[in-house]
């Protein structure tokens, strides 16, 4: 591993929304493969790199419950929605070299293999990115969750979480030009506060497991690495 690295083993979360790119909604292959590149960046340089991508750009259950659809079946949807995200990042990264591994909460072995925490550690062992697909596999579960909790899994040096902007502030920076940014926060400060960051189940599960969040801006060339080398622009959620 390079020695710039100040985290060995981490898990990125990806928003379902920053895959559409400019579109309504879908997927941009071009994003993806801007983001493929970022973690091949990091892989290149000996990080081991695992994933949780959100299905928002294809399906939203919340929502659609909220026009009266079965909530447990809405996020089901939603759940084979990050499926589809995974295949196609997993897809692009193997183009670009780079092993990867789609493992689903649910079973659909066809597709992908089923997750098993074993198993994801030896891919991770062997130099293989890891997708995890499909959140916690149960509904009412938000797949920020699912990050914190395969990131305390596999024992991860730190959760990094990829947004349309540079870490967090007070308030959306693109609607509020006087939001305060922040450059490092306390897990109480984000509940406290309320901060939008992640779900307060998974600021919970990071903070019980001791798991440093970091907020960047994934369009950032080389923003991944940056983070990984502790520099550039982004926000710290610890202690």
């Amino acid at each position: 591993m390079s020695d710039d690295f100040s985290y060995k083993r981490v898990l990125l979360k990806v928003s379902g929304e920053a895959l559409m790119g400019e579109q309504q909604f879908g997927i941009d292959l071009s994003v993806v493969d801007q983001v493929a590149d970022e973690i091949k960046s990091v892989v290149d340089q000996g990080a081991e790199v695992c994933i949780v991508i959100g299905g928002g750009n294809i399906f939203r259950g919340l929502s659609v419950a909220a026009s009266g659809m079965d909530r447990t079946s809405a996020d089901h949807m939603g759940m084979l929605a990050t499926v589809m995200n995974s295949l196609a990042l997993q897809n692009t990264l193997e183009g670009k070299g780079i092993p990867a591994r789609v493992l689903s909460a649910l079973s659909i072995s066809s597709v992908c293999e089923s997750y098993i925490r074993r198993r994801a550690i030896r891919h991770i062992e062997k130099g293989r990115v890891v997708i995890f697909a499909a959140g916690t596999g149960n509904p009412f579960f938000t797949t920020d969750t699912a990050a914190a909790l395969r990131a305390a899994e596999m024992k991860c040096d730190a959760l990094i979480k990829g947004t349309q902007v540079h870490g967090v502030y007070s308030a959306d920076p693109q609607k509020d030009p006087n939001a305060t940014f922040y450059d490092s926060l306390s897990y109480m400060d984000v509940l406290q506060q309320d901060l939008k960051v992640m779900d307060a189940s998974a600021i919970t599960l990071a903070r019980d497991n001791n798991i440093p969040i970091l907020v960047y801006a994934i369009s950032n060339q080389g923003g991944l690495r940056d983070v990984l080398s502790s520099q550039g622009k982004f926000t710290i959620i610890q202690g």
